[in-house]
């Protein structure tokens, strides 16, 4: 049973991420959220910025850290471009992905990345318009923690809030950083 729910899982994370595959994809909008300091913004807090995003979450025991890792290597690797970035994780798991937590982990992966959190009405609306699958699993019995089935990509957006690209888990740091570059000098 465990197997056909993690297909059809993949299914479902496939048909989601399918459609990005168009450069005229319909993907980010409008959000709300609360910073690890403690601050509310929106899309229009990071406005002169291109936008680096990834859906995950803190307790995560390997593609969220890979991922944030990669990211925080990438932007040290593009030097002053870096300062055009704002990189965010935005948290598909609100119940225990708190501003404190957040502020307590983020600064492992970058000191320049900002966690966003909020209610889990305002993550799933958020999640919705970057077409982020994201599923709570299951508690098993006699246990007290869960884990989340999520896609993993990284998405680029122009100052504008609009889908410039994406970027998936194989990704190198270095990779990361020369497809970033050419993306700004076109720009």
């Amino acid at each position: 049973m465990t197997l056909i729910r993690s297909l059809t899982a993949l299914g479902l994370s496939l048909v989601l991420i399918a459609p990005l595959t168009s450069r005229a994809a319909d993907i980010g909008g409008p959000f709300s959220l609360i910073d690890h300091y403690g601050n509310r913004v929106t899309h229009e807090s990071y406005d002169s910025k291109y936008l680096l995003i990834f859906f995950g979450y803190t307790f995560c025991p390997d593609i969220c850290p890979t991922e944030l890792l990669v990211m925080g290597q990438a932007l040290d690797k593009l030097g002053k471009d870096a300062e055009r970035i704002q990189a965010l994780f935005i948290t598909i798991d609100p119940e225990r992905d708190t501003t404190e937590a957040l502020s307590r982990y983020l600064p492992n992966f970058h000191p320049d990345l900002v966690g966003l959190t909020g209610t889990p009405e305002e993550v799933a609306k958020a999640a919705k318009s970057y077409r982020v699958y994201f599923r709570k699993g299951e508690i098993a019995t006699g246990e007290t923690t869960y884990l989340m089935a999520h896609s993993s990509i990284v998405y680029f957006m122009n100052p504008d809030s609009e889908y410039l690209t994406h970027f998936v888990l194989d990704q190198n740091a270095e990779t990361l950083a020369e497809r970033i570059k050419a993306i700004l000098g076109s720009d």
